[in-house]
């Protein structure tokens, strides 16, 4: 995930990987956190703390920034023994990074895939899954407290969490949790709350998917949900057919979808993410083809305030500096791989598109991430 502080400085995290032995089982990590205060060009890692400190996860993350400077960082542990997650942990910094305050959100078995964001008036909103449905919680002082959770649904699991201008609240919930080895088949909405994550409404999502998994569909994870400048809320999602993206002006409750991009041949398009921009645009990335032509792209995208058109600006594809064992014969030992779920994508002050993909090539022993930065010329569908 990547995200700018108001003053420019940027920061980056991802998966930290958990050291693991069969003696002992997972041996607890912190978070990796990383930032430039020169628009990427160089970076420097982060101290978040230690395990005493309450600074753990080595899973999935997420990070938000405040309007006034607060970085929220939340991360779960995931402990590979049990092939479970264990815990949701939250982290708030005022100074840049210098010091840190944890609060532990979760302990639940099977926690999973949290999410955060941060509403104009500066309340910090927190989602997540367990095996008993999606949870919420929220923090008014700038992570000195939390709410307790509250569960927005049942059953499914927590794909994605956008917060509005006028502080709206989206999650996407999605028919798997826990790690995927939960199915819910009716979990398939989005869920909108105005009222600061008090209360949820279940809005239907546009577009037809297959989350059972079956040789030949869709890989499917996170499901990426967006809101404009203008209080529209935006989705995109990838089908046989290509990457859709479709909006609302009226919170959910209908919706406009339009295709961005149709598929060369039968390669498929997969693992999308999605972020808004303070200048009302939206940029994209996901993944199209597998191994060896296994390529991401990322789009810019200006709606018209019509509905009827967009204008994007589309990146060339992309090779994915990543590699993992290949299922091919011996001759080709590994493989380009995403490497997760999606790719981080984000706007800086400037209006420039900035992206992350990571770098991990047990060949070379090489590993870590690329930053991106983008400009692109608009062109119309």
């Amino acid at each position: 995930m990547l995200v700018e502080l108001p003053d420019g400085m940027l920061f980056l995290t991802g998966y930290a990987g958990g050291l693991y032995t069969k003696n002992t089982g997972l041996r607890q990590t912190v978070p990796e956190l990383w930032k430039s205060a020169d628009r990427g060009a160089t970076w420097t890692a982060v101290n978040v703390g230690t395990e005493a400190d309450g600074a753990r996860g080595n899973s999935d993350v997420d990070l938000a920034a405040g309007p006034h400077g607060a970085l929220y960082l939340v991360a779960l542990t995931y402990d590979p023994k049990l092939a479970e997650g264990t815990r949701v942990s939250v982290g708030v910094s005022q100074n840049e990074g210098r010091t840190w305050r944890w609060t532990t959100l979760s302990r639940e078995r099977f926690d999973d895939r949290p999410w955060v964001a941060v509403t104009p008036d500066g309340a910090a909103h927190v989602v997540w899954s367990d095996a008993s449905g999606v949870y919420h919680a929220v923090s008014h002082d700038h992570g000195v407290t939390w709410s307790r959770p509250d569960r927005i649904s049942s059953k499914g699991g927590s794909s994605d969490l956008a917060a509005g201008p006028n502080g709206e609240l989206a999650a996407r919930v999605i028919p798997l949790s826990a790690g995927g080895a939960r199915y819910a088949a009716n979990a398939d909405f989005v869920a909108v709350s105005t009222d600061g994550g008090t209360t949820w409404h279940k809005r239907q999502v546009p577009g037809q998917r297959n989350w059972t998994p079956a040789e030949g569909t869709i890989p499917r994870w996170v499901e990426p949900v967006a809101w404009d400048r203008d209080g529209d809320l935006w989705m995109l999602w990838t089908e046989a057919s290509g990457v859709w993206l479709a909006d609302s002006a009226d919170q959910g409750s209908s919706w406009t979808s339009r295709r961005l991009v149709t598929p060369a041949g039968d390669s498929l398009s997969y693992f999308p993410y999605l972020a808004a921009g303070r200048r009302g645009q939206l940029a994209a990335t996901w993944f199209s083809g597998a191994g060896d032509e296994l390529r991401w792209e990322t789009v810019e995208i200006w709606p018209r305030r019509n509905g009827s058109h967009l204008r994007f600006a589309l990146s060339a594809p992309l090779a994915i500096d990543s590699w993992a064992p290949s299922e091919l014969p011996s001759s080709v030992p590994f493989v380009r791989s995403p490497a997760g779920e999606y790719l981080p994508v984000a706007f800086a002050k400037n209006g420039d598109v900035i992206a992350a993909s990571p770098i991990q090539d047990p060949r070379a022993n090489r590993y870590g991430f690329t930053f991106w930065r983008f400009k692109g010329s608009p062109r119309s569908d």
